[in-house]
This record gives structure tokens, C-alpha cells and sequence, in this order.
């Protein structure tokens, strides 16, 4: 395997059950992150509740908290009595969780959320809040990947106040138009002509205030890599390719990624078998993209683990396209089937990542006494 790396464990020691992991889930901002949040909490704790105590704890856009030791994700709303968020806060720290999985995913929970539950002292399982609001923005993430010597496509950053139009003789079509800052491919355009790239623009700006226009990378292949950070080293998982062609699907959109039909229940499209699967650890592009991952890793300061995503030319360069530093842990979730591709079940995954959480604990500072020194 690639420099850093060893097999991931699978004999690592479940967790102890006695005391629950915070398991924040839900969104402030609107139903659409409420609902993605709760499908991925469905799945960790079906999977996860066996073996871990959980306090569950559901964030709805109304302001308002739930919380409930052992009920599950989706019955939370209709079981637990409202709370404002300071009660519900107090409610949280009197059950002592050991660590916290966070699986909000709407900017203000994947940042502002997960710095006030380390402020709590409570250790979060996975990446911090600043690293998470980092690789949401995808221009300041590639810029910090050039400056580590990773290839990204060339491109070009606009706001929405600035006057002067694309230089299209430095972007000739076809090329990617999208948001700064966006999930799921929202906003985003493959751009053939040049009279469709107003439009384009428009769809991105919808989204975000800051937009790039960014080079093609004539396919190739897509593929994400994950990295898993045990016992002090980092190490590169096996990749999962996208169905992707160069005619019929020359770029993910999102319906690939997510089914939002059904009011109230958002369904993942990338998990199945024709949408996505691991690649083969013989496949010569295994090593070759495993050792870029390591080095966005290290370039993004990333805790835990971490998910990259890149294209591949067709002279099989990867290049680097966004960072995911995410994990629901459920059974679904990407680093979770690349772990078990690589021996780890989701179960002993989960334990390891608690474990590493839990050991960074401090216990809290002392408080200072009110009583005045007596100077000599």
C-alpha cells in the first residue's frame, strides 16, 4: 500500500457502553438539512445502538431541541418534549457524554455546532468545526492544495459584484461553473457553449456569492479516496469509483447524489451498485491516487479521517476536485464501506474513531478562586 499505510485493524476492542455518545443530528436552518441529517442518524444508530449507548439529541428549524437517552432518530420528534436550547444544553451535560457524533450538515452545524460542543468539553468524534467550514469552501481548499504541490484544474474565482465578464479565452468550453460553497453538486454546470454560460452563472450565484469557473478534466474516471488516521498514522482506504462517461455522464449532478421527491424523506442515490463500487486494490491507479490523498490530508490538517474526490485525465493524473472530511458511520456512508473493503466492519470503525475522541478529553480547568493574594 501507499507510504503511511497498514491494514485498518479489524480486532479492535468495542467501546464501553456506560456512558453515551452525544449523537447530535437535525438542523437550525431549514427541513431539507433536518431530513438529509436524520437519514444518515437512521443508519449510524441501527447499526451503531447494539453495541454503544446514545443520547440523542434532534435540532429542528423552529429553534427547538429534543433529546432522548436510547430513542431512536426518527421517533425523536414525536417522543421527546421540546427544549429550548439551554435546557437542552444542561440536559446534555448531566448525561456526561464521553464524545460526540455530530451529523448536521448544514453550514451552521457542520461549524458553529460542533465548536460549541467541543466548547463544552466534549470531544467530537471526527474533523473540528474550522477544518469542516475549510473544505466547505472549495476555492480556499484548492488553493491550499496547490500550495501543497496537488494537481487541481486551473481556475478562475468571481463574486457576484464583479463587473468584468470571464476571460473565456483562458477557459475555452467545455468547462465547470459552480458554487464556492455548496453540497451535492448543487449549482453546478458543464458549460459546452459560450452562450450558455450566462445561465450557468446564474444557477451558481443562486447558491453562493462567490463562483468558480473551473477546467474540464476530459475523463478518465472519478473517484474519492479515504483516509483513516490508527494509531498515530494515517492511512489510505481502497477508492470508490463513480458511474461516470464521458458522453451520457460527463459530470455527477444532483440527482445522481440525492432523491428529494418524497416530502420529508431524502433517499442516497450513490449507493448502489451501478452508481458506485470499489476499485480492485490490483488496479493500477489504486496506489497512485492513495498517495495524493495522504498528502491532502496532511495539507488540509485534517483529525480522524478524511475524503477526497478526484478526477482522473485521460493519461491517468489524478486531480484534485473537493474534500468531504466526513463520516456518518452508517452503513452506507463512503469511509464506512471503504473500511469494510479493507477489513474493518462499520462496528470496530466506529469504536476506534470513539476511542481516539475520547482520548482527547481534558478534564476541566479548575476554577479560579476569588480570594486576593496577600502581597508580602
Amino acid at each position: 500500500m501507499a507510504r503511511g499505510s497498514g491494514s485498518p485493524s479489524s480486532g479492535s476492542t468495542l467501546s464501553g457502553a456506560n456512558a453515551p455518545v452525544l449523537h447530535l443530528f437535525g438542523s437550525p436552518t431549514n427541513a431539507f438539512w433536518a431530513d438529509l441529517s436524520l437519514t444518515y442518524a437512521r443508519g449510524a444508530y441501527e447499526a451503531l445502538s447494539p453495541h454503544h449507548s446514545f443520547l440523542n439529541v434532534l435540532i429542528l428549524p423552529d429553534g427547538s431541541w429534543r433529546v432522548g437517552r436510547d430513542i431512536a432518530p426518527g421517533t425523536l420528534r414525536e417522543t421527546a418534549s421540546p427544549f429550548a436550547p439551554d435546557e437542552a444544553v444542561s440536559r446534555i451535560l448531566s448525561a456526561a457524554p464521553d464524545c460526540a457524533l455530530p451529523q448536521m450538515f448544514c453550514p451552521a452545524g457542520m461549524t458553529d455546532y460542533r465548536g460549541m460542543i467541543e466548547a463544552l468539553g466534549i470531544p467530537i468524534i471526527g474533523n473540528t468545526g474550522a477544518v469542516m467550514a475549510l473544505a466547505a469552501d472549495k476555492a480556499k481548499t484548492r488553493a491550499i492544495m496547490q500550495q501543497a504541490g496537488i494537481a487541481v484544474p486551473r481556475a478562475q474565482l468571481l463574486g457576484h459584484g464583479d463587473t468584468e465578464p470571464p476571460d473565456l479565452s483562458r477557459f475555452a468550453p467545455p468547462f465547470i461553473v459552480k458554487p464556492a460553497i455548496a453540497d451535492n453538486s448543487e449549482g453546478v454546470s458543464l458549460v459546452t457553449l459560450p452562450e450558455d454560460l450566462p445561465a450557468a452563472l446564474r444557477g451558481a450565484f443562486a447558491v453562493c456569492e462567490r463562483v468558480l469557473i473551473e477546467d474540464y478534466i476530459w475523463l478518465g474516471r472519478e473517484v474519492r479516496c479515504g483516509v483513516v488516521e490508527i494509531d498515530g498514522r494515517a492511512v489510505p482506504l481502497p477508492l470508490e469509483e463513480y458511474n461516470v462517461d464521458p458522453v451520457v455522464r460527463p459530470i455527477r449532478t444532483p440527482t445522481d447524489k440525492l432523491d428529494t421527491s418524497a416530502p420529508g424523506d431524502v433517499k442516497l442515490m450513490a449507493k448502489t451498485k451501478d452508481a458506485a463500487w470499489i476499485v480492485p486494490e490490483s488496479d493500477p491507479l489504486t496506489q497512485s491516487v492513495q498517495r495524493v490523498a495522504l498528502d491532502c490530508h496532511a495539507a488540509l490538517g485534517a483529525r480522524d479521517y478524511s475524503l477526497f474526490d478526484f478526477r482522473i485525465d485521460r493519461d491517468g493524473r489524478p486531480w484534485f476536485l473537493e474534500a468531504g472530511p466526513y463520516c456518518s458511520f452508517s452503513p452506507d456512508s463512503v469511509l464506512a464501506v471503504m473500511m469494510d473493503a479493507a477489513g474493518t466492519p462499520l462496528p470496530h470503525f466506529f469504536a476506534q474513531a470513539r476511542d481516539q475522541a475520547t482520548a482527547r478529553r481534558t478534564p476541566p480547568s479548575p476554577l479560579i478562586s476569588n480570594t486576593p493574594e496577600r502581597i508580602p
